[in-house]
């Protein structure tokens, strides 16, 4: 079983910056993949970046050039560094893991899953 913990949630103005803290502990396979994800009432969860265990990146279309996906081995931390928020980036975030080593930022694919953080992105 893997735990995820997420901190750093929270209201900010647009064009301001968040960054998104995901903890992980327990077991955690060698292959695995890392994600965030983001869900707003009424809509599907949808993959906002993604980090495997080669270091490979993915980003949903809406958020290159703003939002930076890493991790800190040391600390079995994933980091979302969100930057030039828009008030369409407000929604609950999760971050996610999965075994395996092909990572595709569909929902349905992740096995583990964080309480989720909310941010607010007021005009």
């Amino acid at each position: 079983q893997v735990h995820l913990v997420e901190s750093g949630g929270g209201s900010v103005q647009a064009g301001g910056s968040l960054r998104l803290s995901c903890a992980a502990s327990g077991y955690m396979y060698s292959r695995h993949c890392m994600g965030w994800f983001r869900q707003v009432p009424g809509k599907e969860r949808e993959g906002v970046a993604g980090l495997d265990s080669d270091g490979i990146r993915s980003y949903a279309d809406s958020v290159k050039g703003r939002f930076t996906i890493s991790k800190d081995n040391a600390k079995n931390t994933l980091y979302l560094q969100m930057n030039s928020l828009k008030p369409e980036d407000t929604a609950m975030y999760y971050c996610a893991s999965k075994p395996g080593s092909w990572c595709v930022l569909s929902a349905h694919n992740y096995d583990y899953w964080g309480q989720g953080t909310q941010v607010t992105v007021s005009s």
